[in-house]
């Protein structure tokens, strides 16, 4: 009976977050004036290419995206609703960040829920989670030939790991897996909503620039005028 609960909250949860990063994906797309079939396209790739990928680096084959019909529909569905509706979705503020974020906070704890399931380590299982997160938001940057968001200084592998680690620690304290899977994905949005709005950020690559010392001949030329 429990094993029937966690695959049915499993298949929830990708399924929501599916639905919510292809909506993330549709609206990227149609804000760069795509096609139709470009939107599905990249509604459908930012919605699986996370739960693909966890799929295949844990066994599970063929992946769910591929081999359940569920998971094209709601893809398809997303990109179609956006296509014909953005209105719809442009009533949201920063509708992209913000889908996005959900997406993540789902797709990581869905991630690291059917890591522990197929009986990865609980460290790999947090790390899994992570990667699942930033897979549709890594495809749809790269298709759209913009530098990934997880990429970039802000919080973003960060808020999934977080997310995804309160799914570990509750798993190995042995609390209700839907109330932990809850907290951790409110947790990763949480983080996420909180780095867009206040520039939460990590360090960032740079050179420092050095204050020049004048030249030894321009003190000389100096020094040679005021005498």
């Amino acid at each position: 009976m429990e094993q029937h609960e966690t695959g049915t909250l499993l298949l929830v949860l990708d399924l929501v977050g599916t639905f919510v990063f292809a909506l993330s994906g549709a609206t990227a797309g149609v804000r760069k004036r795509l096609d139709l079939f470009g939107v599905v396209v990249l509604s459908f790739a930012a919605g699986n290419a996370g739960g693909i990928a966890r799929d295949l680096l844990i066994g599970a084959t063929p992946a769910a995206a591929i081999s359940d019909w569920r998971y094209l529909a709601v893809s398809l569905l997303a990109g179609l609703v956006t296509f014909w509706r953005p209105s719809n979705i442009d009533r949201l503020s920063s509708p992209v960040l913000l889908l996005d974020a959900a997406g993540l906070g789902l797709f990581a704890v869905a991630g690291a829920q059917k890591a522990l399931a197929y009986g990865l380590h609980p460290v790999m299982a947090a790390l899994l989670g992570m990667l699942t997160g930033i897979g549709g938001g890594m495809t749809r940057d790269v298709l759209l030939t913009e530098i990934p968001t997880v990429l970039r200084a802000d919080l973003y592998a960060v808020a999934a790991l977080a997310g995804a680690a309160v799914v570990v620690i509750g798993a190995a304290l042995a609390f209700p897996a839907t109330a932990v899977t809850t907290v951790g994905a409110l947790l990763c949005f949480g983080l996420r909503l909180m780095a867009i709005r206040r520039g939460w950020r990590l360090p960032t690559a740079g050179k420092r620039e050095k204050p020049i010392a004048p030249a030894s001949h321009d003190r000389k030329g100096n020094d040679a005028k005021r005498l």
